[in-house]
């Protein structure tokens, strides 16, 4: 039987709390031992990834109450019992599905009188077959032309992922022969976004992948009138030039207005639908169907490896728990996501998304009031940049921020060039590992200004390189390690009823019904 209970109730929870403080991460890496600490403290992922956690503040324990911990929580239960299509998300009592989207670990999940998994397959299968005839030129524009360049237009859940997942493999795809379609994308309401991006384009050779799982987003459905304009100053015929990614029930769906639609459900939410037809029609298009289906490979075998009640052997379990510690123990407020990578440029701002989105809640999943905190705040550059940024504030600020850093071993364009006798790839990896020891261990010095107190702890995960299964794992392990954190809180990850109070008043504000101090601020900007 599965229970939903608040940590505070449970008793590994409180004995978690008395270990506050409990590990010098300076001492532990400056001991002899260190080299023994940083092998015994790593993790296989999926896609040939490693998680080592070997810098964090823990030892053996705090990692047997974590264990508890995830014992007591019921957290691989929880997990299964959503794979089994459970009704997760109890603020839309739905279904939490998207796990589906790339392998099946539970039962059979019926609804909407289909088998979903079977859904799924043949959405993937659907969308492969329209990329491959827009490829060979069976499918073509007015004039006959193949079309060259693909821009989807969405918001959110619809733009961060599949932005993030696109950049990530551009040069992967250039460098293996797989590079089939430039993309593109829209996603602010902000007309300089739109007219930017069109500006830019060969109208007459473009895609336009129109997202909304309801068909009425405001700001994308706007973004979609505005794009009809440049279709039609170039003498084009919208109809031959826009696809659709909604629901079946959508205004979007069966309508003669777009080339093709392509379906989802209420079962995913925005954040979590890179690996559904979301992310799966623009890297279909821009790649080919096989990177996309190498994609969610990667994604499902990290999701099988959540899946182990042995933290020690579930990366994103383990990757939760002590960020739990990390949040609630030792009263760290935020997380940075440090990628050593180019391709993952976006990476950091999808996370912030998923992240917040999903436990920024100070409420359980029943509607009542917590007493402890839940998501810390993300963010995150790539590194060498963040270094000559925020890296300041992460060494010798008064906040001790947790840093989660990914790197690897080889770039993806193969083009490098050495400089006083190293590559530009081996600076950067020792970037890296120069960063985790000194935000480890830090440095003593007589002038207080160039003293660095250390004891900021970090994670690195790394591999060989960004290719499509290795960036499915990463992104499977942050979706179910932010899973795993809501089932530890109590709260319900997968709505985002925070998102809807400004854009209701928005729309108060276009139907002309502000007032009071609502009013008084639009009368500040709209003219």
């Amino acid at each position: 039987m599965i229970n939903w209970t608040n940590a505070d109730k449970l008793s590994s929870w409180k004995k978690l709390l008395s270990l506050k403080g409990a590990v010098s991460v300076a001492d532990e890496l400056s001991s002899v031992n260190a080299a023994d600490r940083i092998a015994k403290y790593s993790i296989p992922m999926g896609g040939n990834l490693t998680y080592n956690y070997a810098a964090k503040q823990v030892n053996e324990q705090i990692l047997k109450t974590l264990a508890e911990l995830a014992e007591e929580q019921q957290l691989v239960e929880k997990y299964q019992d959503l794979l089994n299509g459970s009704v997760i998300n109890t603020g839309e009592n739905r279904m939490v599905l998207h796990q589906l989207t790339r392998g099946q670990l539970g039962k059979d999940v019926m609804a909407d009188g289909v088998n979903k998994r079977e859904f799924y397959i043949n959405e993937v299968k659907r969308i492969a077959d329209f990329a491959n005839d827009v490829h060979s030129g069976k499918l073509v524009n007015e004039k006959g032309e193949k079309y060259t360049t693909v821009c989807q237009i969405g918001i959110g859940g619809s733009d961060l992922g599949p932005r993030a997942m696109y950049l990530a493999l551009e040069n992967w795809a250039k460098k293996n022969n797989t590079f089939k379609m430039e993309a593109n994308f829209i996603s602010n309401v902000d007309p300089d976004d739109a007219a930017a991006v069109c500006k830019k384009l060969d109208i007459s050779k473009t895609i336009f992948i129109l997202v909304s799982k309801s068909g009425t987003t405001l700001e994308t459905l706007t973004n979609e009138s505005f794009v009809k304009e440049f279709i039609k100053a170039a003498g084009c015929d919208a109809s031959k030039h826009m696809i659709a990614v909604t629901s079946e029930t959508s205004p979007l769906a069966h309508n003669p207005d777009y080339m093709a639609a392509f379906y989802m459900d209420d079962y995913i939410g925005g954040r979590y639908s890179s690996t559904s037809g979301v992310g799966g029609a623009i890297l279909s298009l821009a790649f080919g169907p096989k990177v996309f289906q190498d994609f969610l490979d990667g994604a499902a075998e990290e999701d099988k490896l959540s899946l182990n009640k042995n933290i020690c052997e579930n990366p994103a379990l383990m990757d939760a728990l002590i960020g739990v510690y990390e949040r609630n123990v030792q009263e760290y407020p935020a997380t940075a996501i440090l990628p050593y990578s180019q391709a993952l440029s976006r990476f950091p701002a999808h996370l912030q998304q998923l992240d917040m989105e999903s436990n920024g809640k100070s409420v359980n999943r029943f509607g009542e009031k917590i007493d402890y905190v839940t998501g810390p705040v993300i963010f995150g550059e790539p590194g060498t940049n963040g270094q000559h940024s925020f890296y300041q504030l992460l060494h010798q600020g008064t906040d001790i921020v947790p840093l989660q850093f990914i790197a690897f071993q080889e770039n993806q364009t193969g083009d490098d060039v050495t400089i006083k006798g190293s590559t530009s790839q081996t600076k950067l990896c020792a970037n890296v590992t120069a960063q985790i020891v000194a935000f480890a261990c830090g440095k003593k010095d007589e002038n207080p200004n160039k003293a660095f107190a250390g004891g900021r702890p970090s994670s690195l995960i790394y591999g060989k390189d960004v290719n499509p299964k290795s960036l499915g794992a990463l992104l499977a392990h942050y979706e179910n390690k932010v899973m795993f954190q809501g089932f530890v809180w109590n709260v319900n990850s997968f709505d985002q009823e925070g998102v809807q109070l400004g854009k209701k008043l928005a729309t108060t504000v276009l139907n002309g019904g502000a007032t009071g101090a609502l009013k008084a601020f639009v009368n500040l900007l709209i003219k």
